[in-house]
């Protein structure tokens, strides 16, 4: 019988013999691109990483700016979006006697964190301030590393095709179509994981945008309702207020969601989020935010100039809110509430008609309380959860302050709302003006319900959605629309 240590040197030859796997990172291991993680987590901690960033860039090049990211050490490696399937494939060849080694152009230390993390590699090689390990830099390496058809290659994108030419075995995973045929055509044998990728992604991307919440810039239709306007260059240039606030809206969101990539993935809920949960790279979401808001910014401007100047407003109170304001705390409900009035006054400077002071302190009223209802149901998702504190500095004991703000300032919207259907103006403008009071009880119903399902912590979304698709409060809403309806008609 051989000895224990012949027996060691005949794995240790075996092992030798066999080609190394070697894996890339950004869209293989983890559905994502570290250097757009590691960007947008150090623009959320402070928002002076943008200057810095870009004079790291200056500095250094590409290789700079990801030795700068990952020297803030902003993200988290034991959350990010790793692919399951790639990971059983690399557990699977370590198991059967393989070796494995991460060979990526993200930053050395970073990639050292994340293979420190999942214990599953035997080398890792990342980028340095003198070579950034891409492309035919990394085909390069492989080769003299390993050397010739010395490794089996795991990679996703066209700049790993001359990384496949020199490998035995070339792998892909959630490849695009172009990319695979061009793999196949090649003469090096190749596989293909998550084929299906490509075809998900649309969908991921409409969910991201959350056209659902395009609902909110319904809001534009108030001063063309209250105005009784109803020319073909009024209702063209609400349209052009609706979708241009609804582009910049989508790009708002995309954005805020890069920003709170960290935070979503420690979520419950949000983690399942399309760029929490990989079904969408940070890459995708960075390209995404400017055409949004390039779109929004020339249908507004093909209106007006105006409406421009507030759809501009728009987008810099919603990046403030995102980057620094909702973290402080009152400060985000105010913020809040002034989003929505905003988006009347849009509706109003799209067909140029001057706003009642009245209208738009309900408008302030009224979604400053539904606000303090979100956060009254987050604060009861907090208790539920005996946490402390939520990200915006509240405590689970101030859900009774929370809770008073929330129905004090949703009972003085119905006020104003009754003061300004008592003006003259109001008067002339509605066929049958009387009509409108009967939306006053319908006000008080929801507003009350809202807060009491609320501190019940039976509110899963944003009041606005919730209120929509929830059946009693559509009744109430539904009423009071019919009820304003025929105040315009009978």
């Amino acid at each position: 019988m051989p000895d224990a240590q012949t027996h060691d040197h005949a794995s240790d030859k075996a092992r030798d013999a066999r080609p190394v796997l070697a894996v890339d990172l950004d869209g293989t291991l983890i559905r994502s691109d570290m250097l757009h993680e590691t960007f947008w987590a150090a623009i959320a901690a402070d928002p002076r990483a943008l200057q810095e960033s870009i004079a790291a860039l200056g500095r250094g090049g590409k290789a700079g700016l990801k030795g700068y990211l990952a020297a803030r050490d902003e993200v988290d490696v034991t959350t990010l979006p790793y692919d399951e399937e790639v990971l059983d494939r690399i557990r699977a060849w370590r198991a059967e006697g393989g070796r494995t080694a991460l060979v990526t152009a993200t930053d050395a230390r970073l990639a050292g964190a994340i293979a420190a993390h999942l214990g599953v590699f035997d080398e890792v090689h990342g980028t340095t301030p003198d070579r950034n390990l891409k492309g035919t830099a990394k085909a390069a390496f492989l080769a003299e590393r390993f050397g010739a058809q010395g490794y089996v290659y795991i990679g996703d994108s066209s700049a790993d095709l001359p990384v496949w030419a020199g490998a035995v075995e070339a792998i892909s995973t959630g490849a695009a179509g172009l990319v695979r045929r061009r793999l196949d055509a090649g003469t090096v044998p190749a596989e293909h994981l998550r084929t299906d990728a490509a075809r998900h992604r649309p969908r991921a991307v409409l969910r991201a945008l959350r056209p659902h919440q395009w609902l909110k810039n319904l809001l534009v239709l108030i001063p063309l309702i209250a105005s009784q306007s109803f020319g073909i260059s009024d209702l063209t240039g609400v349209l052009a207020a609706f979708v241009a606030l609804s582009l910049v809206a989508s790009g708002g969101y995309v954005l805020n969601d890069l920003l709170d990539l960290g935070d979503d993935r420690a979520h419950p809920r949000k983690r399942n989020r399309p760029f929490a949960s990989g079904a969408l790279s940070a890459g995708i979401g960075t390209l995404t935010v400017p055409v949004l808001i390039l779109a929004g910014f020339a249908i507004a401007w093909l209106q007006s100039v105006p409406l421009l100047g507030s759809v501009a407003l728009y987008l810099v109170a919603t990046t403030a809110y995102s980057v620094k304001l909702k973290r402080h705390t009152m400060v985000d409900i105010c913020m809040l509430a002034f989003l929505f009035t905003l988006r009347i006054i849009a509706g109003g400077l799209a067909i140029g008609v001057t706003l009642s002071v009245w209208l738009l302190a309900f408008s302030m009223f009224i979604f400053f309380a539904l606000a303090a209802v979100k956060r009254l149901a987050e604060l009861t998702d907090i208790e539920a959860a005996a946490r402390t504190t939520s990200r915006r500095g509240y405590r689970p004991e101030d859900r009774g302050v929370i809770s008073q703000m929330a129905v004090t300032s949703g009972y003085i919207a119905v006020l104003v709302y009754a003061l300004y259907i008592n003006e003259p103006v109001v008067q002339a403008n509605f066929s049958s003006p009387w009509l409108l009071w009967g939306v006053c009880p319908f006000l008080i119903f929801w507003i009350s319900r809202l807060v009491l399902v609320a501190s019940r912590g039976e509110m899963y979304d944003d009041p606005m959605v919730w209120s929509l698709t929830n059946r009693t409060s559509q009744k109430a809403l539904g009423l009071s629309l019919v009820l304003v309806a025929g105040a315009v008609l009978i």
